[in-house]
C-alpha cells in the first residue's frame, strides 16, 4: 500500500475518531460572566456586581405583545434555526413586548438510542475489517467469503461505512419538527401540516390569541404616556416663556 493509499485510508478514521470522541465528551464548564474577573471573589465585589447586573438590566417593553410568550420547537439537526430566527424578528416587530423563545425538539427516544449505537456500530465493522483474521477464530468461526471481498477493497469499504454511518447519524437525529406555542397551546405544528407556516398565517394565529383585553390596557398605558409627554412639552413650553 503506497503513501497515497495510506492517507486516503487514514482520513476517514481520523473523523470517525473525532466523531466518537466529540460524541462521548463531557460538557465543558459554564465559562465566567461577563462581570467576572480573577477578582470577582474580593471583598465589597458582591455590591459592585450587584451595581453592574441592574445597570445592564434591559427595560421592559410594554407593546401589544407584553404577556404573550410564543416557543418555536424546531429541529436544530435540520438547518431550521435560520427560518424560526426570521419568525422571530417578525414577531417582535408586529408585536412589540413579546417573549420569543427558540428550543430544539429533539427526535423520539428510538432514534436517539439508535444515533448513540451508529458510531458504535462503525468503529466495530471497522474494527472486523482490519482484524477479522483474528476476531472469527475466537468465537470458533471461519471468516465468511465476503470478508474477503470487502477485505481485498479495505479503502472503499472503509469510507463507505463511514459516509453511510455518518448520513444515518444524521437521519436519526433529524425529527423534522417546526412546532409553534402561544402561551403553551400549539398553534402550528409542521409533523401535522407537513409544511412551513407563511409569516401572515402565523401573524394571525398569534395575535388571535393575544387577549383583547390585553391589548386595550396596552393601548391605554400607551395613551397615557402620550398624554403625560404632552403635557410636558406644555410645561416646558409655559416656562420658557416665563
Amino acid at each position: 500500500m503506497d503513501r497515497v493509499q495510506l492517507v486516503l485510508l487514514g482520513l476517514p478514521i481520523l473523523l470517525f475518531c473525532s466523531d466518537v470522541v466529540t460524541l462521548f465528551a463531557p460538557l465543558p464548564p459554564p465559562g465566567p460572566g461577563p462581570d467576572r474577573g480573577p477578582h470577582a471573589f474580593q471583598p465589597g465585589a458582591e455590591s459592585s456586581s450587584a451595581a453592574d447586573a441592574s445597570a445592564h438590566v434591559e427595560p421592559q417593553v410594554d407593546g401589544t405583545g407584553s404577556g404573550t410568550t410564543v416557543d418555536f420547537k424546531f429541529c436544530a439537526s435540520c438547518s431550521y434555526r435560520g427560518t424560526a430566527m426570521t419568525m422571530k424578528r417578525m414577531l417582535e416587530t408586529s408585536f412589540p413586548g413579546i417573549h420569543v423563545v427558540l428550543e430544539n425538539y429533539p427526535p423520539p427516544f428510538p432514534k436517539r438510542a439508535l444515533s448513540k449505537a451508529v458510531p458504535l456500530l462503525q468503529f466495530g465493522a471497522m474494527a472486523t475489517l482490519m482484524a477479522g483474521d483474528q476476531i472469527f477464530p475466537r468465537f470458533g468461526m471461519v471468516p465468511p467469503p465476503w470478508y474477503y471481498s470487502l477485505r481485498a477493497n479495505r479503502f472503499g469499504t472503509m469510507a463507505s461505512i463511514w459516509l453511510f454511518g455518518n448520513f444515518a447519524h444524521s437521519f436519526l437525529q433529524s425529527s423534522g419538527a417546526f412546532e409553534v406555542y402561544c402561551n403553551g397551546q400549539l398553534v402550528f405544528s409542521k409533523l401535522s401540516e407537513q409544511r412551513f407556516p407563511s409569516e401572515l398565517e402565523l401573524q394571525e394565529l398569534i395575535g388571535s390569541r393575544i387577549p383583547d383585553s390585553q391589548i386595550v390596557e396596552n393601548l391605554e398605558k400607551d395613551l397615557v404616556l402620550e398624554k403625560d409627554l404632552v403635557l410636558d412639552d406644555v410645561d416646558a413650553d409655559d416656562a420658557m416663556r416665563d
